[in-house]
């Protein structure tokens, strides 16, 4: 608490602060120990000192030391100008331990107001990044500096408020009216992970679903195939009542993801959304759900899969963006993760996307599917104008030879059947079974060790 900054240059020997503009320190939420930091723009427009950084990376070596996480609370300039490349130093300094520190314990980031520079990577490599509506800002360079280089002229909110990083570039988990409630939903949010990869998750007393949504459960997918519905009806009819917890809800909304429970214990939901884009796997979803697949598998987090996928976006955007290597880095989430790993297909599950979706295939526990599922390399209408494509022409009428074809083709392979038999799904079963199964799998699944093959890490495409 009482340290002060070591520079003399620019008459800085004139302006010292107790504490440096940060304060750090340890407190429980909910009688579990945290480790914290909160930076002070009133000194110094909350810039980074050498001082400063010790400060916050003495926190941060203790947190990996003790095992609890670390809570960091942003409120900065950047680097302090007067020190050069000091402060460059105390922020690769926190940088190591970021990284140090990832995947052993959780590191979360609040962005109570401006966070510039060099103050926006530490909280890029966190796990969370929550920030405040109109007050917070994060940006590599400010309006002023891209208006000396390129000329463009745009507000701090445009380039770097919170509905931005929130629905746009996805940088950030969530965004909140103010402080207060962001600092309540961190304290929920803690309730689902663990202090560090060694421990569990806190459990809480189990629930039945909501029953509004439980009993519907049945009725939410129609019988339609390409009519819309919003996954997260199904989710609540089969965890604990009022367990759902979304993360980046409002960013790539055609995947959801998020925590919940399952009798009283933590688990990772990742769902294709059809209410959305019709819950087609596109970059921005890829990138999105592969980062909480690895987020739950690195704490000991089951992860629970609804698929309802017609597969990956086609255009040339996605292909010049480069879906196949975002795509392929959620294949790869999947198919490191070795927590318990379960799967229903709900209704579609087309083409690549069927692998990617945490199938038998790539490690799934447990796969199940719903009586009206549809697995195949493509929808009925495309598969036959492929294979019956010379038939549908010598054809005297090619319209009703096609609908002839598509109407047997969804009889003999729209369906989950000729998967089940193969042994690519475990059974098949009616929606009101689904929780009972996956109750039964966490249970079953509970000691689940897996050998992997002796390594320094995998190179994921990054």
């Amino acid at each position: 608490a009482f340290v002060e900054h070591e520079c003399r240059d620019f008459n800085m020997d004139q302006q010292s602060f107790l504490g440096d503009g940060v304060v750090t320190g340890v407190a429980k939420i909910s009688g579990r120990i945290v480790y914290l930091y909160s930076q002070d723009f009133t000194v110094f427009g909350g810039s980074l000192s050498s001082q400063m950084a010790k400060k916050i990376t003495k926190v941060m070596d203790m947190a990996l030391e003790n095992g609890f996480p670390v809570i960091g609370i942003n409120d900065s300039g950047g680097a302090r100008i007067q020190e050069g490349v000091q402060s460059l130093g105390g922020y690769a300094d926190i940088f190591h331990r970021n990284v140090r520190s990832s995947g052993v314990v959780p590191q979360i980031s609040l962005v109570c107001g401006p966070c510039a520079g060099g103050a926006v990577y530490s909280p890029a490599i966190t796990d969370f990044i929550f920030m405040v509506d109109q007050t917070s800002h994060m940006f590599i360079t400010g309006p002023q500096v891209i208006k000396t280089v390129t000329g463009e002229e745009i507000s701090f909110a445009e380039l770097g408020g919170a509905s931005t990083h929130a629905e746009k570039s996805g940088v950030i988990d969530g965004y909140f009216a103010n402080e207060a409630t962001m600092f309540a939903r961190i304290k929920k949010l803690l309730t689902y992970i663990p202090s560090n990869n060694q421990m569990d998750a806190p459990e809480e007393d189990a629930r039945d679903p909501d029953p509004k949504f439980a009993s519907m459960l049945s009725q939410v997918v129609p019988e339609n195939p390409n009519q819309p519905y919003e996954v997260i009806d199904l989710i609540k009819g089969v965890v604990d009542q009022d367990s759902w917890y979304e993360i980046k809800e409002n960013f790539a909304q055609n995947i959801r993801v998020g925590f919940a429970r399952m009798a009283g214990k933590s688990v990772g939901i990742v769902a294709n959304n059809p209410g959305f884009m019709a819950g087609v796997l596109d970059i921005d979803s890829s990138v999105k759900a592969a980062r909480f697949v690895r987020f739950c598998d690195s704490f000991n987090i089951p992860l629970i899969t609804f698929v309802d996928v017609p597969g990956f976006l086609p255009g040339s955007d996605q292909e010049h963006g480069g879906i196949i290597r975002h795509g392929a880095k959620l294949l790869y989430a999947f198919s490191e993760a070795t927590v318990c790993k379960m799967t229903v297909i709900v209704r579609k599950a087309y083409g690549g996307a069927y692998d990617v979706m945490n199938s038998k295939h790539i490690g799934a526990d447990l796969n199940l599917a719903w009586p009206n599922a549809e697995i195949a390399v493509m929808g009925a209408e495309g598969a036959c104008n492929i294979i019956f494509k010379k038939e549908i022409a010598a054809s005297s009428d090619p319209e009703a030879k096609r609908k002839e074809l598509v109407e047997g083709y969804k009889k003999q392979f729209a369906n989950p059947y000729i998967a089940a038999k193969k042994g690519y799904v475990d059974s098949v079963i009616f929606p009101a079974e689904t929780r009972e199964y996956f109750l039964t799998g966490l249970e079953a699944t509970a000691d689940k060790t897996q050998v992997d093959y002796n390594k320094k890490h995998g190179n994921i495409p990054l």
